[in-house]
């Protein structure tokens, strides 16, 4: 990069929040996604909002692309660098600004961690519903971006449904605020546009996000099974019954093994493992739950367990939630995929998935969200053993297809970013593709935030990552497809 350019970083927002050097720059040069990498020229730590604006004032004047980073746990390259650009990291804008509980609201920086929401408002009888498994150390700025869920999504939805409004700055510097706390503000929804745009459209520096009441009961129960297929068909008979459950997650053996030898979380022996939890007013919860236990036995469920306290609760879901990580206890590497099929399909796809695995000679465990069909394969490899790490990601393409292919989608909650982005033609048209190239071209014409995510590359209006092009219906008037 220009040195006069590093040179305005450093006087807008001090020398020492200017990274250059090779060993402090390769921190960032990938999120958890790590096959993907790109050294960053240049990496700037901003404190306030402020200095936010002036990076991307610099950016917009000079034609520097430029990506938001947060705490880096991405699965999807959605935080990779660009060439020739900078990252913007927001770790530092980690400040709980107000904790308004009779509004049932809370105002954070981006850098702030999921789970430290929970823990505010804890005291006060509150918490924030949207969980991601890497809720301790993920940051609310990527959540937004991400549109991130978790194993409570069935019930309680995604982090969209959970965030009133965020302050953002707009690839020309210029600071705004989208979204109102009140119920119900009047005008287009952009909020909903921005939220799950995996930083393209701009770079959040506050979020006000809704609270909840913690539930009166919460009850807890793991059931074994034989099959993916008996379990599948308890999670099927569960919501068929109109109960809507706090969490439904399915484990198979594969990930059952990396859990047990990371954490012990001590789960019976069993092809698959069914994690359901119920919440909600006590009476309610406890006439469900006897349905629930009754549909798992009725399943072919070999054993169940019922958590009788928080400290049964918490073992069961740490078993859960550190399933990710737990692969490096059973393989050197492993790729995390993320798709979604109809929870009808779930049977035949992780039949198709488990002939993939035999065909190709490897491991994949599964760990997903059963209740909406979120699907998360763990493909274990040896990057080590030549050609191994080109294959683990051709099976994770075979599996979106699959995904695709029984009515889903290539990506639940990981987002698309630089990992899936050659795969959105198999779910949108030509047309629908360049729709979302032009609102994107609405908010960012120059193409600078986030350049070479989510959408294919090139695309007819122009590739990208690169400088500002003249669009062909600029050049036309009127009436040239683009």
């Amino acid at each position: 990069m220009d040195q006069r350019i590093v040179e305005q970083f450093r006087d807008a927002i001090g020398p020492e929040a200017v990274l250059t050097e090779p060993v402090q720059l390769v921190t960032y040069e990938c999120d958890a996604l790590p096959h993907l990498r790109s050294m960053p020229d240049v990496v700037l730590l901003p404190r306030s909002a402020a200095d936010v604006q002036k990076i991307v004032r610099i950016c917009d004047r000079e034609g520097v692309p430029f990506v938001a980073r947060g705490h880096g746990t991405g699965l999807s390259g959605g935080a990779l660098p660009v060439a020739g650009g900078v990252v913007i990291t927001l770790a530092k804008l980690n400040r709980v600004l107000e904790i308004d509980i009779p509004n049932r609201r809370v105002t954070v920086e981006p850098g702030v961690t999921n789970l430290e929401i929970t823990r505010q408002v804890a005291p006060h009888g509150y918490y924030y519903a949207p969980d991601p498994s890497s809720q301790q150390v993920c940051s609310l700025g990527g959540n937004v971006a991400e549109n991130s869920g978790g194993a409570h999504c069935l019930k309680y939805g995604f982090t969209v449904h959970h965030i009133l409004a965020v302050e953002a700055v707009l690839p020309n510097g210029e600071l705004v605020q989208i979204g109102s706390p009140l119920a119900d503000a009047p005008g287009p929804d952009v909020l909903g546009l921005l939220v799950g745009s995996e930083g393209t459209l701009a770079v959040v520096t506050k979020v006000v996000v809704r609270i909840l009441r913690k539930p009166e009961s919460v009850q807890t129960l793991l059931a074994a099974f034989n099959s993916t297929s008996e379990a599948g068909a308890a999670v099927s008979e569960i919501i068929a019954a109109g109960i809507v459950p706090a969490a439904v997650e399915m484990m198979d053996a594969v990930a059952i093994e990396a859990a047990e030898a990371a954490v012990h979380p001590n789960f019976p022996p069993a092809d698959t493992i069914l994690i359901v939890e119920l919440d909600g007013p006590s009476a309610e919860v406890a006439e469900l739950f006897g349905i629930v236990e009754a549909t798992c036995r009725n399943a072919g469920a070999t054993r169940i367990e019922v958590a009788q306290d928080e400290a049964q609760r918490g073992r069961i879901w740490k078993g859960r939630k550190a399933a990710f990580a737990a692969m490096g206890r059973i393989s050197p590497n492993y790729y995390v995929q993320d798709g979604v099929v109809p929870r009808t399909k779930l049977p035949e796809v992780m039949a198709r998935i488990r002939q993939l695995a035999e065909r190709e000679g490897i491991r994949i465990g599964n760990v997903f969200h059963a209740g909406d069909g979120n699907l998360h394969p763990l493909i274990c490899y040896d990057e080590r053993i030549e050609g191994q790490s080109a294959l683990a990601e051709r099976v994770a393409g075979e599996i979106l297809i699959y995904c695709v292919e029984a009515g889903g989608s290539i990506t639940g909650e990981h987002g698309v970013g630089a990992d899936k982005k050659e795969f959105m033609p198999r779910m949108f048209s030509e047309d629908s593709l360049d729709v979302m190239q032009s609102v994107r071209d609405a908010l960012d014409p120059k193409r600078l935030c986030n350049p070479g995510k989510v959408l294919p590359t090139p695309r007819l209006c122009g590739e990208v990552p690169g400088p500002y092009r003249e669009h062909p219906i600029e050049r036309a008037g009127l009436g040239e497809r683009f």
